[in-house]
């Protein structure tokens, strides 16, 4: 996004937690005294940021007098004192914050929410410890912090009318009076914000509906376009991502499979897998190589720099710049002190909206259970503006490409379906955050573009298990008269949350051990059947006596991997039907199955359907052709996909039916992984002077290159251009 010329805008002094937009008043005061060291004062405010900061002030009395109210132990007497005490917390806010953030740095990330939750408490009990008639304690002072909080938060959502300003309205002010220069600003940036999960059509209704109103003025203007991209199979995060940011999508053919040669089951959203899987693509020229930011990603791009990244939990959690950064947030009263109250609210909202859903019996749908309602509350209360606050940081810095991905809708709709209210308000609040960074990008030290992109698309349906009474590791077993260990678990969400806490715990920190303890612990939990696969396949490879067949199934949506266990290489078809006669036939003939691939001997890959076969290395269809219904690339893509090393035994696709939605092999509402519906239809949105291909983009490794070589048409990469060896990842 451009920034206007010689555009001057106020200052926003709004904050969430009003009690302490005085300490910003207080703060912008003390930085303008130092700066008439300098220069001649010149006034920061309009009348609009001087009537928030009054509405969030008197929020802040507010807050202190209900607190007074309930709080035993807690009292300021007559009610003008409100006011008193508001201010003076402001004070001792700006005079202790920075103190507590430089100690929570040490301290790590546990420090950093210990500061969070007790620093606050701690400001107000220093605050009314001296005013005249106020009794007060450190046990009141804390229930009562988060009562002012709480209280604030309401003031402040009628200070900005329920918008995201208060993420970004401090850093904003700060980058104003403390410009930073960049050696080349003549050369843009972008800025690459990946919705994740967000089918194209989707985003066409509600860009026409104007129910998105960030991206659809952004449309409607002429300045950007919009267009449909295909992924191909799998339509999954770590496929997609390693062809955006990598330019290749080989040897991932799900979210989770067996590595045959190492006789290891990888799991693309667990840290240590990760960084593997990376390490094997990477060639050092990832299309954030230069300058780049990874923020909330499962791969790092070859970034100099990545937070809340999976693959470099292990980097960042050395890097002070990384736990410098989250304890600023989390230390901030618009850090914790508002994650609290939204994730709060996110709890009830949810334990409300399923329970609705029950009652007007909505269909499709899977169980709500405490692990999801975790999840929405941890993606919408804190990862939300954590990774907003660390985008914006990285262009008021001017680094040159920052890449972030906003999981929110993806991990909502999984559970409720792509269009329902509660998929639909995660969609608008990362609509509402474009236009914060559209504001943050005005005053950038460069010129930003922004870029708008879906990994993938999402189809729904009744899951696999509630249309058939049985999962797909279940028939598996009936059919071939074995035992089948199946992992029907997503983890995809679970994952983002842990890759927060792990990537900000530290060795060299006095509680970080202690918090990458308990991020173990929760890994054990989220992995847990992976873990079980794993072991599994193992037994299978120890041999010493007679063994029991066992297969692994893993459901990545409605896309089915079998694996038997223990096997070497990829066994064809006249392998398995010599040792399991009846598991292709039955599988092939299951209503819920739209077709099966297994390797022959003689034609390769082939699709098999009820009434056809389709030989996709020769392109021959006997009978009818059991890939028709999954659009007209099918064929193509699960040539390309049946053709890897680490290929499954059996790929499994499900069903589409008339409705064009699936069955997901997970309890899933909505999801993505294999073919049919509209997980294949992915959305870009992007400015009209960068040029894109007018024929659609088929593959993430195909849009890789039509985003370096934007990066290319602005002045990037021009060191990378002239290297004719691949570069290691940086360490």
């Amino acid at each position: 996004m451009r920034k206007a010329p010689n555009e001057t805008r106020g200052i926003n002094v709004h904050r969430d937690v009003a009690v302490d937009v005085t300490e910003d008043v207080a703060e912008d005061v003390a930085e303008d005294v130092a700066d008439d060291r300098r220069r001649w004062w010149r006034p920061h405010f309009t009348l609009g940021d001087l009537g928030r900061a009054a509405l969030s002030l008197l929020g802040g009395a507010v807050g202190v007098m209900v607190a007074s109210w309930i709080v035993p132990g807690f009292s300021i007497g007559e009610w003008w004192r409100a006011f008193s005490v508001a201010i003076s917390v402001a004070i001792w806010g700006f005079l202790l914050r920075p103190v507590l953030v430089r100690l929570a740095v040490y301290l790590g990330w546990v420090g950093s929410a210990l500061a969070g939750i007790f620093g606050q408490a701690f400001i107000i009990w220093l605050a009314v410890l001296g005013e005249e008639g106020v009794e007060d304690s450190l046990l009141g002072a804390l229930v009562a912090s988060w009562i002012i909080a709480t209280v604030g938060l309401a003031f402040g959502w009628l200070a900005t009318a329920g918008t995201e300003d208060a993420v970004t309205a401090r850093m904003l002010r700060r980058a104003r009076r403390r410009p930073v220069t960049v050696p080349d600003p003549d050369v843009p940036g972008i800025l690459f914000v990946q919705m994740d999960g967000v089918p194209f059509p989707v985003l066409e209704w509600h860009v026409r509906a104007g129910t998105l109103p960030t991206l659809s003025r952004w449309i409607r203007s002429g300045e950007y376009r919009m267009a449909e991209w295909r992924p191909k199979l799998p339509a999954t995060t770590p496929a997609s991502q390693m062809g955006i940011l990598h330019g290749t999508i080989e040897g991932i053919p799900a979210f989770r499979w067996v590595d045959r040669a190492e006789g290891k089951v990888y799991v693309a959203n667990k840290p240590a897998d990760a960084a593997l899987i990376e390490a094997r693509h990477s060639d050092g020229r990832g299309l954030l190589a230069d300058d780049g930011v990874s923020v909330s990603n499962l791969f790092t791009g070859d970034a100099p720099t990545a937070y809340v990244t999976m693959s470099a939990v292990g980097r960042t959690q050395e890097t002070k710049e990384t736990r410098a950064a989250l304890a600023s947030f989390l230390a901030s009263p618009n850090g914790l002190a508002r994650s609290i109250p939204l994730m709060v609210g996110e709890v009830v909202r949810e334990r409300f909206q399923a329970r609705r859903a029950i009652r007007r019996d909505i269909q499709p749908r899977v169980h709500r259970g405490r692990s999801f309602v975790a999840e929405r509350a941890a993606l919408a209360g804190v990862l939300r503006d954590l990774n907003t606050s660390l985008v914006a940081d990285a262009m008021l810095k001017g680094r040159r490409s920052i890449y972030v991905d906003y999981v929110d809708y993806d991990g909502i709709a999984h559970h409720v379906g792509m269009v329902r209210p509660e998929a639909v308000a995660a969609l608008s609040s990362i609509d509402a955050i474009l236009g914060r960074l559209e504001e943050v990008a005005k005053i950038a030290p460069r010129t930003y573009h922004l870029v708008v992109l879906s990994d993938h698309g999402q189809s729904q349906g009744a899951t696999f298990a509630d249309r058939y009474g049985e999962d797909l590791a279940a028939v598996v077993a009936r059919l071939a008269d074995a035992s089948a260990l199946g992992t029907d678990r997503n983890s995809e969400g679970a994952g983002s949350v842990q890759s927060v806490l792990a990537s900000s715990a530290s060795d060299d920190s006095v509680l970080g051990r202690a918090l990458a303890r308990t991020t173990q612990r929760m890994s054990d939990v989220t992995f847990a059947e992976a873990d079980d696969a794993h072991e599994a396949e193992a037994g299978g490879r120890a041999g010493g006596g007679e063994q029991k067949e066992q297969f692994l199934v893993f459901g990545s949506g409605n896309l089915g991997l079998v694996y038997v266990a223990g096997e070497d290489h990829r066994l064809t078809l006249q392998e398995l039907t010599d040792r399991f006669p009846a598991l292709v036939p039955g599988l092939i003939v299951h209503p819920g199955v739209g077709f099966v691939v297994v390797d022959t001997t003689e034609y390769g890959p082939v699709a098999f359907g009820a009434r056809g076969e389709h030989r996709v290395r020769d392109g021959v269809v006997v009978g009818e052709d059991p890939l028709a219904p999954f659009g007209p690339h099918a064929a193509e893509f699960v040539l390309r996909a049946a053709s890897m090393p680490e290929t499954p035994d059996l790929y499994v696709n499900s069903l589409v039916d008339e409705l064009g939605e699936v069955a997901a092999f997970e309890g899933l509402v909505g999801c993505h992984g294999g073919l049919g519906g509209w997980q294949d239809r992915a959305m870009l949105v992007h400015p009209t002077e960068l040029a894109a291909p007018d024929q659609m983009i088929v593959g993430a490794d195909a849009l890789h290159e039509v985003l370096v070589g934007w990066l290319e048409d602005l002045g990037h990469r021009t060191e990378l251009r002239d290297r004719t060896a691949p570069v290691p990842p940086p360490e």
